[in-house]
């Protein structure tokens, strides 16, 4: 078992996986739960010591030795002890209140337990519908420098597409819809279900949701992008308006959350790939 720094606390509570209250059938994302508005009073910290057991080959968060849930009070084990140790950092860095906001690993862990796994089918139907909608087919028709920016940074991830996973994208310019052939959302949906468990399926949906395309969550999840290029490769648009415009320090604040949080599933996936 190994442990991760010291802090003491008097205070025991039952929380990890719920509180007082039982559990709700249908667990909220616990991500979504901590972006949204008047979120309860943060529980204080009950632990002096995060740490983690391996178990049947599998690591499990314990506060103090004992075992911790998720907040659907499933087991928080993870599949590999790289990624146990950073959940388990995420809990040592609390100081007086444990703070769902600056966790963002263990965000994805619950989701990915108590979300994803027991819906995969679902998780990738979902997924699947960004198969014809994706961010890369709808481009600018003017001006110019906004085109070649596009182009610049889209194009490549498009031709990578259909080299590595078989598709073969239309494009369209402005925002009217185009329908994809059956063969691009079927190749894009077996890419999806091809992800190796719920923890880089749960990371791939954060990441797609995120920039509304499916094609730049995949070109991370296969190495293809950095996490930072696939991230302003999604933001080519806005970039260019700030650059004509000038930013919003709002809006700003707003990206760089949502930024942070694209970042913490591209680690998901870094600290899952396989060996």
């Amino acid at each position: 078992m190994r442990y991760f720094g010291r802090m003491s606390d008097t205070s025991h509570p039952d929380w990890l996986g719920g509180p007082s209250v039982s559990p709700d059938p249908a667990p909220q994302d616990p991500t979504r739960a901590a972006r949204g508005p008047g979120r309860p009073a943060l529980p204080k910290r009950f632990y002096s010591q995060a740490g983690l057991a391996e178990e049947a080959g599998r690591f499990r968060l314990t506060l103090d030795g004992r075992p911790a849930n998720t907040p659907a009070r499933n087991p928080l084990a993870l599949p590999n002890a790289a990624l146990a140790e950073a959940i388990a950092a995420e809990w040592q860095e609390q100081v007086e209140v444990i703070d769902p906001a600056r966790m963002p690993l263990t965000r994805l862990a619950n989701t990915a337990i108590d979300g994803v796994a027991p819906r995969r089918e679902a998780v990738i139907a979902d997924l699947s519908a960004y198969a014809g909608t994706d961010l890369l087919a709808y481009r600018a028709g003017d001006p110019d420098r906004l085109v070649a920016a596009q182009a610049a940074a889209w194009d490549p991830v498009l031709d990578w597409a259909r080299e590595a996973l078989g598709t073969r994208f239309l494009l369209a310019e402005g925002v009217m819809h185009v329908t994809q052939t059956e063969e691009t959302v079927s190749a894009l949906s077996g890419a999806i279900a091809a992800a190796e468990g719920p923890f880089r399926l749960a990371a791939l949906h954060t990441m797609t949701t995120l920039t509304g395309s499916l094609v730049l969550a995949l070109a991370v999840l296969h190495g293809r992008l950095t996490p930072e290029e696939a991230w302003d490769a999604a933001h080519v648009d806005e970039t260019y308006q700030a650059s004509v415009w000038g930013s919003d320090a709002e809006a700003e604040a707003r990206h760089a959350l949502r930024r942070a949080e694209f970042a913490a599933a591209a680690r998901l996936v870094a600290l899952t790939a396989p060996i």
